[in-house]
């Protein structure tokens, strides 16, 4: 399959979950591949598997995003696409309006909507000066879309990263880039991060795993929970040249849930 053929992808987060098939499924068809995560163990692992370049990032840190853009120009001398999907749902704290911590928001706005900012910052920078192309994914949630008030930074973070992504779009435009620059809203993607909010919502409301788990997926019309891949063939989609035409949009992919909210 050649769908990436030869585009270099940067995608963050990427040693487990959704980063890590958004990852593998570039690497199928045919992307140079760069990842980054903050694990080094499994982002290592990933990368040598699947002959990627791993780069240790915390992304909330300008400094690395300056030095991951330049180690990639060094390596391949462009950058035709970035995955903006490192993220955090919730801390340790309370996650609802009345008690969260500030410490707690500023932590996940830093990671979710901050993460995303530098990143295209720096990013949209080399693209325009290496020609003026490229795709720019920011994950998002459907929790942008709909209210959150069990996970209410998480869910006004992914509202802002929806937002900025559309200014982006216009910016890129404005300035005659043909950069593109969309997000995608994932709905309930069994992950390691969902299941420790599956086990968090048990633990509050004193239920089991297998109930709780029983509660969200009530939620999906489509009935089952969503799998990584899902994800990854939407991030596929808008990484190749088959969404060109395709800017400031936001992609749910949710199995239905935004339909009953």
């Amino acid at each position: 399959m050649s769908r990436l053929q030869g585009k270099v992808i940067i995608v963050t987060g990427a040693a487990v979950g959704l980063g890590k098939a958004i990852a593998e499924r570039a690497h199928e068809e045919g992307a140079h591949l760069v990842i980054t995560d903050l694990d080094v163990e499994n982002g290592t692992q990933l990368a040598e598997r699947l002959g990627a370049l791993f780069l240790q990032q915390d992304v909330t840190q300008e400094e690395r995003w300056s030095q991951i853009v330049d180690d990639v120009v060094a390596r391949y001398g462009r950058i035709d696409g970035l995955v903006n999907n490192a993220g955090l749902s919730a801390l340790k704290g309370p996650a609802d309006p009345e008690n969260a911590l500030w410490a707690d928001w500023e932590k996940v706005y830093n990671v979710n909507m901050g993460g995303v900012f530098l990143g295209c910052k720096y990013v949209v920078k080399e693209m325009a000066r290496t020609g003026g192309t490229g795709s720019i994914i920011n994950m998002s949630s459907i929790g942008s879309l709909v209210p959150t008030p069990f996970l209410t930074a998480y869910g006004a973070s992914k509202a802002a990263v929806a937002h900025f992504t559309r200014s982006l779009a216009l910016h890129c435009c404005e300035m005659g880039y043909a950069i593109r620059s969309n997000s995608i809203h994932p709905g309930q993607v069994y992950t390691p991060m969902y299941q420790e909010l599956i086990e968090r919502v048990a633990n509050e409301h004193k239920v089991t795993i297998d109930q709780a788990k029983t509660l969200f997926l009530a939620k999906i019309p489509m009935n089952k929970f969503q799998e990584p891949i899902d994800i990854a063939n939407a991030a596929l989609f808008l990484l190749s040249d088959e969404s060109r035409y395709i800017t400031g949009s936001g992609l749910v992919v949710d199995g239905g849930m935004t339909l009953t909210n």
